[in-house]
């Protein structure tokens, strides 16, 4: 009877608590707004070359780029930060898993006493009763499995995150290292220059001293020498603050970096292949933002089953030993509790509308997030298209400008045109040639962040693959 006395209590608890579960109201849904619709095509056209994998540095060519690039994937204290926050977010779903098992304790009190007997003999009496309890959380409405989930999702985030910083760090510095190698070629025009710069000063002070030409020529001479040689200079300090950049990048201390291939030696990769939709299953970020609405959204129902009744086991056993007895006793108690909010001034529904709030903040920040990411693709695909159609003019700019120059020089020497117009074509020359360089840089760089844009090949077995 006791036994058909609980379960009956049990099943009318269970009832109630059902009943109550209506009475919370209907459980809000994203705003619409927050809806993601994928553009059917990038905005700028390119052909598609392939897809990318996970180490798409090594498509340029340069195997010191892509030893730079395992050491800051190996070495960079960001990309550890974030592996110690994937730890802790791990630790944490740990611990709501653990909410749902069933608690289990144990205990032993004992005791001591002395007693007189009714004909005046003292004696002494000593008892203990081990026992155990246990407890366990029924969990009717989910409110610990929502949790459970909830801290799944943000454990899932937390490994999207860490996508993210390795992305970045492998663009930073696969972008730091064609800068460097732009700056190396700059050096490289301005000492070639200021080679020819030397040699035409010399010849125009070899005429002047002879009474070929006037001083203004050698003046004109040594003024262009002098605006060329300053350009040595800023380019070796760009040089060395290029370096200490890529060494943080690297997580060393400053120091050189060794050199691979030159900046026009660099292979030009293949355009990534991949439609809109598909870069919502590609970037890490994006993944991120996934999960942290997942969670949010499972956290929003955790909240609202905390309005609900909840409904706990709990039991003992134990054995009470003493003394003064014969033989032990065992003894056994089973209960069940159901806890129902009543009144709490409000305090349970305003800790559910917390939750759809956040919910909300984090679908709007996961449809920016896409836009932003449609966005970041269709600039770097023009990017990659407009900065090589400037690199083509400006070769051909270079080109002219050369073949000017050496009329400049012939028409000078031959006396048919003056000073100024050589000077003018050397001027023209030299600002061509640096344009030139940036514009190449610009050309790879635009690759590096087309290939951050689209997701660098992210998947979860390149990860696993590259992973420390």
């Amino acid at each position: 009877m006791p036994g058909g006395r609980l379960t009956g209590g049990l099943f009318a608890a269970t009832t109630l608590a059902l009943t109550l579960a209506g009475c919370i109201g209907p459980r809000p849904s994203a705003p619409a707004s927050t809806a993601v619709a994928p553009p059917p095509a990038w905005r700028t056209a390119l052909p598609a070359g392939g897809a990318i994998r996970a180490d798409w540095w090594s498509a340029f060519g340069d195997p010191v780029l892509t030893r730079l690039v395992a050491r800051g994937l190996a070495n960079n204290p960001d990309l550890g930060s974030a592996a110690a926050r994937i730890d802790e977010a791990r630790a944490t779903e740990r611990l709501a898993r653990a909410q749902r098992t069933p608690s289990i304790g144990g205990s032993l009190p004992g005791t001591t006493g002395q007693t007189v007997s009714p004909l005046g003999t003292p004696s002494d009496a000593i008892g203990a009763q081990p026992g155990v309890s246990i407890s366990y959380d029924l969990d009717l409405f989910g409110r610990l499995r929502q949790a459970n989930r909830a801290a799944q999702a943000q454990l899932l985030a937390s490994e999207g995150a860490r996508d993210t910083v390795r992305l970045a760090i492998a663009s930073g510095i696969a972008t730091s290292y064609i800068t460097l190698r732009a700056l190396d070629l700059r050096l490289s025009v301005a000492r070639e220059t200021l080679a020819a710069r030397a040699e035409g000063l010399r010849i125009a002070r070899r005429r002047a001293e002879a009474g070929y030409t006037s001083n203004l020529e050698l003046r004109q001479s040594e003024a262009e020498y002098r605006a060329t040689e300053q350009l040595v200079p800023a380019a070796q300090l760009a040089i060395s603050r290029q370096e200490n950049a890529l060494s943080l990048l690297l997580g060393d201390s400053p120091g050189a970096i060794p050199r691979g291939v030159p900046l026009d030696r660099l292979a030009t990769p293949a355009i990534p292949d991949g439609l809109p939709a598909d870069l919502l299953r590609r970037r890490p970020d994006l993944y991120q933002a996934e999960q942290t609405l997942v969670a949010t959204d499972r956290s929003l129902d955790s909240a609202r089953a905390a309005m609900l009744p909840n409904l706990a086991l709990t039991g003992t056993a134990g054995v009470a030993l003493s003394t003064a007895l014969a033989n032990p006793i065992g003894v056994f108690t089973i209960g069940a509790s159901i806890l129902s909010p009543i009144f709490d001034g409000g305090r349970l529904r305003a800790q559910a509308d917390v939750a759809t709030a956040r919910r909300d903040q984090a679908a709007f920040a996961y449809r920016r997030a896409a836009l932003q990411a449609f966005r970041e693709v269709d600039d770097s695909l023009a990017g990659v298209q407009r900065s090589g159609e400037q690199a083509m003019a400006l070769a051909g700019q270079r080109d002219a400008l050369a073949g000017a120059l050496r009329n400049a020089s012939n028409r000078y020497r031959a006396g048919y045109s003056a000073y100024i117009d050589q000077l003018d074509a050397q001027r023209g020359l030299l600002t061509a040639e640096l344009s030139l360089v940036q514009a190449r840089a610009d050309r790879l760089t635009a690759y590096v962040t087309l290939y951050q844009a689209m997701g660098g090949g992210w998947s979860p077995a390149d990860v696993s693959a590259t992973r420390r």
